[in-house]
């Protein structure tokens, strides 16, 4: 990892760090959003660290267990890294499901925090 470029270090670091405090401890995740960012979950648009935490805490899950099977990480030209992740997850009693997550990250106060976040679960009707 140590010649990979920076913003592809901290985007793997941030992304390690997420889905560990996501299985293990979601109150701790309120200290990776500011008031400003933004989730849209499964498309619900949720506005602000409060309201994203309190999301991410109701969401009915008991234990949650994540593989992640890709992430890609891109600079941004203002300065941002730009996070994308494809897994698999497994909440509680149900089957395994694919999902993708996509984070804008943002260094404010010498800390990297989350301002945009995209969730969706991979389903598809073939039908």
């Amino acid at each position: 990892m140590q010649d990979s470029p920076l913003w592809e270090q901290i985007g793997t670091g941030f992304v390690r760090h997420y889905y560990q405090l996501f299985q293990n401890d979601r109150a701790k995740l309120a200290d990776l959003y500011i008031a400003e960012s933004l989730l849209t979950w499964e498309g619900e648009k949720i506005c602000g660290k409060d309201a994203i935490t309190k999301k991410l805490l109701n969401l009915g899950i008991k234990k949650i267990g994540h593989t992640i099977t890709a992430h890609d990480h891109q600079p941004t030209t203002d300065s941002c890294i730009l996070s994308m992740v494809v897994g698999q997850l497994k909440a509680d009693n149900d089957q395994i499901m694919g999902f993708h997550q996509i984070f804008l990250l943002k260094e404010i106060n010498s800390a990297w925090v989350c301002t945009n976040e995209m969730f969706r679960l991979a389903l598809h009707n073939f039908a």
